[in-house]
């Protein structure tokens, strides 16, 4: 009987503590930087996978050159993203929120390549779901490096 009880309470114990590690998990994918750093996880090291989750289902992509505007929907890129799975950019990356509220996000994404800077900028909505990325506009500027 003593053995009954222990092993019950060693399977509660064990259930208890992954379900604490699935809230706290959870709580972090609420977050508002979560969506942004699992972008540039996606973009920098080919790490798509979550990719999709952070995405709201009509999420519009832009990349300006020079006098053109290219538009991308949702599933274009995430199939692109996923014929690069697991590729690696040589860049540095960082990233600034510039405006936030309750509802929404502005943040400027910055990859810095040798000669070329890819800068993009996300629009975020916060939902019930979390924060969602709803819009990506990108282009590629000269940056005056020393």
């Amino acid at each position: 009987m003593k053995t009954i009880k222990l092993l019950t309470t060693a399977f509660l114990f064990i259930i208890s503590l992954s379900s604490f590690a699935k809230d706290e998990n959870n709580t972090e994918k609420l977050k508002m930087d979560y969506p942004v750093k699992t972008y540039i996880d996606a973009i920098t090291h080919g790490k798509v996978k979550g990719l999709s989750d952070v995405l709201e289902s009509d999420a519009k992509f832009t990349l300006t050159q020079g006098e053109k505007i290219i538009r991308f929907s949702r599933y274009e890129t995430l199939y692109s993203l996923k014929n690069n799975e697991g590729i690696h950019q040589n860049c540095a990356t960082e990233y600034k929120i510039m405006e936030v509220d309750a509802a929404q996000a502005i943040v400027k994404v910055t990859l810095k390549y040798d000669t070329f800077d890819k800068v993009s900028f996300l629009s975020l909505a916060n939902s019930k779901k979390g924060w969602k990325i709803t819009n990506v506009s990108t282009s590629f500027v000269t940056p005056d490096r020393p």
